[in-house]
Parts: structure tokens; sequence; C-alpha cells
């Protein structure tokens, strides 16, 4: 993706964001520069991989696979094996018209899918076999708002705005905007993008930028190159 790309969607983003009534934390709008200079001082969103995340997924077609993220807190491993301390965190997303988020499953998290607001969130979903590959033939059950559902294999789920679906690790799921663009609320266990995601195709979690102009903000893709982490 280029980098030009990347600023225009965090701007279109922001508004989507606050068009519906939420709003990012302070660090959300430092420049590059300024999070450099106060390396010390963030340190802690920085070892937390909180911030800006665009995906295309490695394949530069983001209108048809992509997914806008912001991590807004994030614990530590540490605090999730020990069972005590900060072992939780929390994203906002939006998943665009009919732009699909892959097929993947975690192997730690657990994850309230919420739909925030817009059109209908919809998701497609398996079960997990024993080797953690996708079962063709196996129901699904999840809960909804706290109550159990149980669907056929790719059956798809649809999330009107202020509902919800909690996903286990081991839940093979995409989703995508039904008929419109939806703001997405995601409270899990703590977040770990670069190990704890497992595609069905062979892709890429993060995107290629091409640095076609500065960064208005940074990615936490970012954040390695510009050695902050």
């Amino acid at each position: 993706m280029k980098r030009s790309t990347i600023n225009k969607i965090i701007q279109e983003s922001d508004e989507f964001i606050k068009s519906h009534g939420f709003r990012l934390p302070p660090f959300a709008y430092f420049q590059p520069n300024e999070l450099v200079a106060r390396k010390l001082e963030f340190q802690a969103i920085f070892d937390a991989r909180l911030g800006w995340d665009i995906t295309d997924y490695g394949e530069d077609r983001f209108d048809k696979m992509g997914l806008f993220l912001f991590t807004l807190r994030n614990g530590s491993m540490s605090d999730l094996k020990s069972g005590k301390g900060m072992c939780y965190a929390e994203k906002i997303m939006i998943s665009r018209q009919d732009q699909v988020s892959p097929l993947h499953r975690h192997i730690i998290k657990t994850e309230d899918i919420i739909n925030r607001g817009g059109a209908t969130l919809a998701i497609e979903m398996f079960e997990s076999n024993a080797n953690g590959e996708i079962d063709q033939k196996a129901s699904v059950r999840v809960f909804c708002d706290g109550v159990a559902k149980t669907s056929k294999a790719g059956d798809i789920l649809r999330l009107a705005p202020g509902e919800s679906v909690t996903l286990s690790p081991g839940n093979w799921h995409k989703f995508w905007g039904e008929n419109g663009d939806v703001l997405i609320g995601e409270v899990s266990t703590v977040n770990d993008d670069i190990a704890d995601n497992i595609f069905a195709e062979s892709i890429g979690r993060f995107s290629e930028i091409e640095e076609d102009t500065d960064p208005i903000h940074l990615l936490v893709s970012d954040y390695e190159k510009w050695c902050l982490l």
C-alpha cells in the first residue's frame, strides 16, 4: 500500500469513528517526530503495540480484502499466563462494505466482536478439527450476547448494531460489512497480532508500505522501523 493511501484511510476512518460518537485517545494524534522525541514517556504504548493498524494482508487489494484497526489497550502475555494483572485488550475496527477480513483463527485469544454501529456485520464461521484445520462438517457453537447459538459449518452470522458474538480459540471466522460500512468493537484477552493469527490462506498480517509521502501518524507496524521498540 502507498503511504499516501494509508494517510487517507486514517483521516477517513477517524471521521467515521467520530460520526458514531466514539473518540480515540490523545496518543492517536501525536505526530511521528513527537513520538520519537517522547519515546521513553510512551514506551508502554509501543511495547503493547497500541495505535493505528491498517492492513491489506499483503495483497494490495484493500477495498476487497483489508481492515482498519486501532488498538486502544493491551495487556501482556506474562500477565495472561500468571492470571493476574492486565489480561485484556480492546480494539476499534472498521469493516467496509463487502471488504473481507479473511478466514483465520487464534491460538490463545478469546474475543467479543461487537457491532458498534453502521450496517450489518456478517461473519462466516467454522470449527477446528483435532489438528486445528477447518472442519467442513462440525457445527459451530458460540455465544451471542450471552445466548448460546449453534450453526452449521460455513453458515453466516449477521450482527445488527449493538449485537455481539464471543469467539473462542479455534473458531475460524471471516467477516465483512453487509450493505454498508460497520464500526466494530473488539474486547478480548491479550492480543498478539504477530504470533496469534492463523490464516487459512498464505497471506501476511501486515501491509507492505510504499513510502511515497511522509506518514501523518505511525502504524503499529512502523514502530520497529522508527526505532521505538
